[in-house]
């Protein structure tokens, strides 16, 4: 796993619009009004950065646990943090741990993510 270690970490921010969240409502059939930001929406910005910053292109995200811890509120900007907790190299796999932030300071949520990087490209 040419490039990865332990404590490796990196951060990915976006600022979800009101358009951005009633077009995932509908797109899922979801008929609640838009309050926040929904958890898969914040889980897509998580699978943006496995995919393409760490580990990186040819990440497969295999597992994810989230623990939503307050709202996220629509417009203000969200940043996911992920931070490489254990490298098992004889099985491809990463563990990660997963903090998301409002840009007020608020931890939104957390949670842990397993990922396989047999084709990760360096």
């Amino acid at each position: 796993m040419k490039g990865l270690s332990v404590g490796q970490s990196a951060s990915l921010t976006r600022a979800f619009t009101a358009v951005d969240v009633a077009e995932y409502r509908a797109l899922t059939g979801d008929l609640n009004a838009p309050d926040s930001v929904p958890g898969p929406v914040l889980g897509g910005l998580l699978s943006c950065l496995l995919g393409t910053q760490l580990p990186g292109r040819g990440t497969n995200w295999l597992k994810q646990s989230y623990r939503w811890l307050a709202p996220a509120p629509i417009g203000e900007a969200i940043t996911v943090t992920s931070t490489i907790t254990r490298l098992r190299p004889d099985k491809f796999l990463v563990n990660l741990h997963d903090v998301f932030t409002s840009a007020s300071g608020v931890v939104i949520g957390d949670g842990e993510t397993l990922v396989g990087v047999s084709d990760l490209q360096v």
